[in-house]
């Protein structure tokens, strides 16, 4: 059976962290595919084909890696696309009770799905979407916490 793995998120932006997370789970899984969702309590600042085309121009030497989105559950995603496994990354202990709650959701609801964490590498531990974003919206550098492919990427913010 193909190990099929979601990275689920909002990516608005898409930072090093979450690249890190992706390309160290490369070996790990058959196919990787970002899942890019919708989160009610989160307003977006960057459209959803913005943040596909810019993770896709991330991964486009990688054909293990797919990008799509969703909006709803993520374990009803997992099985649209077979996906066995659900990827999430973990920079602190918070982040690990937070996602830990969900995993254990997730498994109650569909028990074939298996949460799989992987820690932050520690120079990204600080790094969150959250915070490139507020850089990028006052005019700040933030090229520092994207991936290299997005450097000269010019971010607009939709409005």
């Amino acid at each position: 059976m193909e190990r099929v793995a979601i990275f689920p998120g909002s990516f608005d932006p898409f930072t090093v962290g979450h690249e890190s997370i992706v390309k160290r789970a490369i070996p790990l899984f058959d196919k990787i595919v970002i899942m890019i969702g919708f989160n009610s309590n989160k307003r977006s600042f960057f459209s959803v084909e913005k943040r596909a085309e810019w993770i896709n121009e991330v991964f486009k030497n990688e054909p293990k890696v797919t990008v799509e989105w969703h909006e709803g559950l993520t374990v009803d995603f997992c099985k649209k696309v077979n996906a066995r496994y659900i990827l999430r990354g973990l920079r602190t202990s918070a982040d690990f009770e937070f996602e830990r709650a969900i995993a254990q959701v997730n498994k109650m609801m569909h028990p074939q799905i298996e949460s799989v964490f992987l820690l932050t590498s520690p120079e990204h531990t600080p790094v969150t979407s959250t915070i490139v974003r507020d850089i990028i919206y006052h005019g700040g550098d933030a090229s520092m916490f994207l991936p290299t492919a997005l450097k000269n990427t010019v971010f607009k913010i939709d409005e």
